[in-house]
């Protein structure tokens, strides 16, 4: 069955096997002009290969549990914000469950126990002070002595507690802080630190704790240092005997609304949010980027193969010349790719394997993924590569071969006699178009401002991209004009016969030089964009800082409330901002529907604020933020068409809704954050319902090293709790967080990398096929250093209208990012990102050009002038 299937398919992709055989005829006499579609093809295999392990892996892989190792079941709130049924957000702070979902669930049959679980963020202190931590930095977390069966831990010495200042440690913990029953042992939850009797130590079950260390308390302590006595973090279920774990997920879903059923590496997510986060991040963002990669690998290869037809264009003509037909054209030219893309993406699949895990490392690395994220490598990935590649092999192969398959016997005898002179109209036109379609979106910020105009302005660079790559031949050929004499001014001869040259194959030349240009726009647009950004953003928070000192937390779970208290008591201090963080949606209507974004937020107190934080308030009082109300910055309130006094729909951080209403809009969003809630509100809606810092400013006149002093003292009895200055207050962080960052980067990375791999095959490809040229003129008396001065003029006409049309097409997009991001026509420019793309720039033409005039002058040329095209 499998073996006929396949025959089928071959019949269906190549369907004669005379075709294959003068397809695999042309390849072997002419490998180099099938070479750039080779590396191509084996390059866009990696790429799609590495984002289909990574999509599987997101997919079906993750961390195994650890403290629910012994549950069939998991239960938890939903954790996501699902934008349709393919795309979600993740809330950054923990959804909780109501306790009474507890006993719901285990009077459910099938059920033969239901226990809900805290989880407690807390520090260990040894007895010089010191913080002792989890296994390999990761963190130590409190929950009540039930959630111990989840696993189950056992006793390994002493007993369970029983009172409010008993606890049990894990036994790797107790190990690490030399801790056993009958020692005291100081916890700090918050900022705020107690002593507790150590009664018993636990053995975890398996191997061990290796992404956490566990403190158990009486299920009634648990639940008041949670703040929220009502509430669970998740419901570890048990099965009764005979019943499986998808019978029980199954059974409960249809009974108890309101939870979220896993089971399997699901319970990792549960246990893990930062395992769950990354699954979202790596499928969400795999699969778009492995979409994005297949349609460039058809252009690319389309672009490489119509390099090499024309190549080729004498003996395509010579072919319609003696009879052949379109049909056969086209069969040719498939049958050609076909053979050329099957080898291509066989190659590319290892490479794949190998990025993937590369991938893998740098995700670790910038924080996107845990270091214990498993990695799958299937047949499915490597099968979807070789798929894919070969049906974007094909299409391109087709979209080439319309040109030659149409014309007639006649004109492609005359094509092929010199270098076609005429673009497209259709392609000319679309060329012509999108420029100024793209400067409408680009100016269409100056009237309408916002998060979606800076989206839109960095968009519309797409569209310029595509109208260089349409029109090049055109700008390049001006360019020639323009331009040629004066970059090859110091060398007349050798200049003019470049600039000649070039003028006479411009369309060679734009060929070679469109691409690079291309690459020049998207490298520039993402590094000036970025650049922007920052910069704005930290001008922002430089100029709206006006605290004094600012405290924060050495742990991660931030600074408690009870500090706010005790600084407010030390004599100098006039104002004390708490400051707390986390990310929220806002929906907001959209044409004929609604549309949701993720904005990063700040809960503060009113009072005096401007005296510790200066947002550059445009309209209403951020002294009005108590209650549901909110401050929006001005990017926000118009991207989401907000105005002061009327109510929007916010989503915190744990997925709450409120309707706040409007009080008042702000300038610098990208430095403090988009929206300000009252402080109360956002930290009783945090995981560990804390402040991220507090702001603290001095009366005038004030010692500043004696306050110094005296705030140290006040918060001396709180062990996790530094004192700082301005700088210690970071910049809000993005939307994304340094997950979407990282994955950003890595990709766009990636895209530029695979960008620059087409380049260099298009200038080897474009310079190698000159080997009868550079015979003849060394046949008439130049020399092989001359003929290298000449291409040498070449390539510096190649680097300079490249990065003269690259740049050029990045100036309506970045003026219209900073517009909507900044009020401002004028973006950052990093000095070192420009240096970087020029250096890139010249040395991937230079270096390729070099290369390939000296492997094509390698020939004798009396043997080179009398070989094939």
């Amino acid at each position: 069955m499998v073996i006929r299937a396949v025959r089928r398919l071959v019949r269906i992709v190549v369907p004669y096997r005379k075709d294959l055989s003068l397809a695999w005829s042309t390849i072997k006499g002419r490998k180099g002009g099938f070479v750039g579609s080779f590396v191509a093809i084996a390059a866009g295999a990696a790429v799609i290969t590495a984002c289909g392990i990574l999509l599987m892996s997101g997919l079906s892989t993750g961390v195994t549990p650890e403290r629910y190792a012994g549950t069939e079941v998991v239960l938890s709130a939903e954790q996501s914000y699902w934008l349709d049924e393919s795309s979600e957000v993740r809330y950054s702070e923990r959804v909780t469950l109501p306790a009474d979902k507890v006993a719901a669930v285990g009077a459910v049959p099938g059920v033969h126990s239901a226990v809900g679980d805290v989880d407690i963020e807390l520090s260990v202190l040894d007895q010089k002070g010191g913080s002792v931590g989890g296994p390999d930095g990761f963190p130590v977390f409190g929950h009540g002595w039930s959630g111990a069966g989840l696993g189950p831990f056992t006793v390994a010495a002493g007993r369970a507690p029983t009172g409010s200042d008993e606890v049990v440690l894990d036994s790797g913990l107790a190990s690490r802080a030399h801790l056993s029953p009958g020692s005291t042992v100081r916890l700090v939850v918050g900022s705020v630190a107690s002593s507790y009797h150590v009664v018993g130590v636990a053995d975890p079950p398996g191997d061990g704790l290796a992404r956490q260390s566990a403190v158990f308390f009486t299920d009634g302590q648990a639940a008041k240092l949670t703040g929220r006595p009502d509430r669970v973090d998740a419901i570890g279920v048990r099965a009764a005997p005979g019943v499986t774990a998808d019978q029980l997920a199954k059974s409960i879903k249809a009974a108890v609304p309101g939870v979220v059923t896993h089971t399997g590496s699901g319970r990792g997510d549960v246990e893990f949010l930062d395992v769950g986060d990354a699954r979202s991040l790596v499928v969400e963002s795999s699969a778009s980027f492995g979409g994005t990669m297949v349609l460039i690998v058809v252009f690319v290869v389309a672009s490489t193969l119509a390099l090499s037809v024309q190549q080729r264009r004498r003996e395509l003509a010579l072919l319609r010349a003696i009879g052949a037909t379109p049909k056969q054209i086209h069969w040719m030219i498939g049958a050609e790719m076909t053979l050329v893309s099957g080898a291509g993406a066989l190659v590319g699949v290892l490479p794949g394997i190998v990025l993937a895990f590369v991938m893998r490392e740098v995700f670790v690395l910038a924080g996107a993924m845990p270091p214990d994220f498993h990695m799958e490598v299937g047949f499915l990935p490597v099968l979807a590569a070789l798929v894919l590649c070969m049906v974007s092999a094909r299409l391109g192969g087709w979209m080439v071969a319309r040109r030659v398959a149409r014309t007639s016997p006649v004109e492609a005898l005359g094509d092929a006699a010199v270098e076609p002179k005429k673009l497209g109209r259709v392609r000319l036109a679309i060329g012509f178009l999108l420029i100024p379609l793209g400067l409408l979106l680009t100016l269409n910020n100056v009237a309408v401002s916002g998060d979606s105009a800076a989206d839109t302005a960095a968009s519309a660079v797409l569209l310029f991209v595509v109208a260089v790559g349409c029109i090049g031949p055109l700008l390049f050929r001006g360019a020639i004009g323009v331009f040629g004499a004066r970059l090859n001014s110091q060398s007349k001869a050798y200049g003019f016969l470049a600039q000649s040259n070039a003028k006479a194959n411009s369309r060679r030349l734009s060929t070679a030089a469109t691409p690079l240009a291309m690459g020049v726009t998207l490298a520039a647009v993402q590094v000036f964009g970025a650049s922007t950004t920052m910069a704005a953003s930290q001008d922002q928070l430089a100029e709206g800082m006006r605290a004094d000192h600012v405290l924060t937390a050495t742990s991660g779970s931030g600074v408690s409330p009870e500090v706010v208290d005790a600084v407010r008591g030390v004599p100098g201090v006039t104002v004390v901002t708490p400051v707390a963080r986390m990310t929220v949606l806002l929906t907001f209507p959209s044409e004929d529907s609604t549309a949701t974004k993720v904005y990063p937020a700040q809960g503060v107190t009113p009072d005096r604020l401007s005296d510790t934080m200066d947002l550059g308030v445009i309209e209403g009082d951020t002294g009005q933020l108590q209650g549901e109300t909110v401050a929006l910055s001005r990017v926000v309130a118009e991207t989401v068409g907000a105005k002061r006094g009327k109510t929007i729909d916010l989503r915190l951080g744990d997925g709450t809704v409120v309707k706040p209403t409007v009080v008042a809009i702000y300038e610098r969003g990208l430095g403090f954050g988009d929206v300000t809630l009252p402080n109360d509100l956002v930290v009783a809606h945090t995981t560990a319902r804390t402040d991220a810092a507090v702001l603290v400013r001095s009366a005038p006149g004030t010692d500043q090293k004696a306050l110094l002093g005296a705030l140290r003292g006040a918060v001396e009895r709180y062990p996790t709790v530094k004192v700082g200055g301005q700088s210690s207050l970071n910049v809000a962080p993005g939307a994304g967080g340094s997950g979407d960052w990282a994955l950003n980067l890595l990709f766009q990375t990636v895209l530029l990398g695979y960008i620059a791999i087409a380049v260099v095959n298009t200038l080897v490809m474009a310079t190698a096929a000159r080997v009868r040229e550079f015979a003849m003129l060394q046949l008439i008396g130049a020399s092989r250093d001359q003929v290298r001065r000449m291409m040498n003029g070449e390539a510096r006409i190649v680097v300079f209208s490249a990065l003269l049309f690259g740049l050029l097409a990045t100036i309506p997009p970045l003026v219209g990012i900073s517009l909507g991001l900044t009020k401002s026509a004028m973006p950052t420019v990093s000095v070192l990102g420009l240096l970087a793309i020029v250096a890139v720039t010249v040395a991937l033409s230079w270096g390729s050009i070099a290369t390939a005039t000296r492997f094509a002058m390698r020939p004798a040329p009396v043997d080179a002038i009398g070989g094939r095209e």
